[in-house]
């Protein structure tokens, strides 16, 4: 994820004054290509590189809880953010094709191409979803259509990740666009950030199919009630499988309302045949976990010596003194005395079961992502002795469930024949002083 680059302009000018005579680090602004409540966005240039962008400027009462943006081939890339003592920049990729909302403007979009776009918008919000990322304010003004005819969601103003959400494990911050506003938000008793992304998408296929919202009144009162009670029409040309996909889409009742996985196995939905896209976070490539390294040389057997075995106790480990630590990835290190080559297919195999897909695979070491990557796991072997090896597990995402207790859970039990904890083994230098294939 881009980090906040901070720079100094003392002849700043004022968030309203700026112009395309005006430059933000390395990029020379031109033209506004947007306003809101919050923000301007402008067309920008790289003087460096030539390469085209969108500059969103907030003012320094926008506060960010938290960087969050995914990456994902239908959501506009974040290319990094600057910052001044009043404005903060978000550099983002320019999409040249407009937004949808002037698209569906001038009538409903083809068959083919409402099915194209909203398959495209189902994507990217699965991938949110997985990531944690809520962005409640879906609409066509935040869809964007590149030079390919692809959609990109963007602003994610109002966006909300896990970490936000209450004791009671709902959302209470009133928000979003009145047309697009599902219903429990307007109760205002709460509601889950999934089930909100869910009704906006609902209001977006309407509007794909037939060029208009399904709730509207000139009175915004009238249009609420609208949507509360989930009143609307579908037009005569809308076929039985989308009246059924929008029903479900609309149900005013969020416990029943169709989930995203239903959603991919809808009739309506599966017509096109499109491909669901390949997501490539950051830092995700070749380098997942750190096997840009493996790749540099060739993959030899590692054999742990006295200094490797004393950074395995926590409290004894000081890389936290040289870098970063990732409090997100868990691990667990086991010792055993079967054959590498054969634990990582046993792993593997347990993986497979789990849903969890191969990234890199070598001799002694194996990278496994989850379904959208919101579940990382990387597995190494070290020799230990001539007859044991420690067994090295990394998790990183998903729920706690999945990256704590299921994934260690079915591991142990799995290899219970061939794993003892490395936890309940003190002092390490036991497994020096006694090898269980002497006799």
């Amino acid at each position: 994820m881009p980090e906040i680059e901070q720079f100094t302009d003392d002849g700043e000018p004022a968030f309203g004054e700026l112009s395309p005579q005006n430059a933000i680090g390395k990029y020379e602004l031109g033209r506004v290509l947007g306003c809101g409540t919050f923000a301007k966005v402008y067309y920008a240039r790289n003087i460096r590189t030539g390469q085209c962008v969108a500059i969103k400027a907030f003012t320094g009462e926008y506060i960010m809880r938290r960087l969050c943006h995914p990456r994902h081939p239908h959501i506009v890339k974040l290319f990094e953010v600057l910052a001044t003592k009043s404005k903060i920049f978000f550099v983002m990729e320019f999409v040249e094709g407009g937004d949808l909302f002037y698209r569906v403007s001038k009538g409903h979009l083809t068959r083919f191409k409402a099915n194209l776009h909203f398959q495209q918008l189902i994507f990217a919000v699965e991938y949110c979803h997985s990531q944690g990322v809520f962005h409640r304010d879906l609409k066509p003004e935040n869809l964007l259509i590149d030079e390919n005819g692809n959609l990109k969601i963007t602003d994610f103003g109002f966006s909300v990740i896990t970490d936000q959400i209450q004791n009671d494990g709902l959302l209470h911050t009133v928000c979003g666009t009145s047309a697009f506003v599902a219903p429990e938000i307007l109760a205002n008793k709460g509601y889950d950030g999934a089930k909100v992304d869910i009704w906006s998408c609902g209001i977006i296929l309407y509007v794909l199919n037939a060029g208009c919202l399904p709730f509207h009144d000139p009175n915004l009162m009238t249009t609420y009630k609208k949507i509360y009670r989930g009143q609307f029409r579908c037009p005569k040309w809308f076929s039985p499988e989308l009246r059924i996909l929008l029903s479900r889409l609309l149900d005013t009742n969020p416990e029943i309302r169709i989930t995203i996985d239903e959603i991919l196995h809808d009739p309506w939905f599966k017509e096109g045949g499109f491909k669901k896209p390949e997501v490539y976070e950051d830092g995700d490539g070749d380098d997942f976990f750190g096997l840009k390294d493996a790749d540099k040389e060739q993959q030899s057997v590692k054999l742990l010596n006295a200094f490797d075995i004393i950074s395995f106790s926590s409290g004894l480990d000081l890389s936290g003194l040289f870098k970063e630590s990732d409090k997100l990835v868990n691990w667990e290190r086991f010792v055993s005395v079967e054959k590498p080559e054969r634990i990582i297919e046993k792993l593997e195999e347990v993986g497979k079961r789990m849903g969890l897909s191969v990234k890199k695979k070598k001799d002694w070491l194996i990278a496994m992502v989850g379904r959208n990557h919101n579940l990382k796991v990387r597995i190494e072997v070290y020799r230990l002795t001539e007859t044991l090896v420690v067994v090295e597990v990394k998790k990183k995402g998903g729920d706690a469930g999945s990256s704590e207790g299921v994934w260690s859970t079915k591991t142990v039990r799995s290899c219970a024949p061939w794993f003892t904890n490395w936890k309940r083994l003190s002092p390490v230098i036991l497994f020096l002083q006694h090898d269980p294939g002497e006799t």
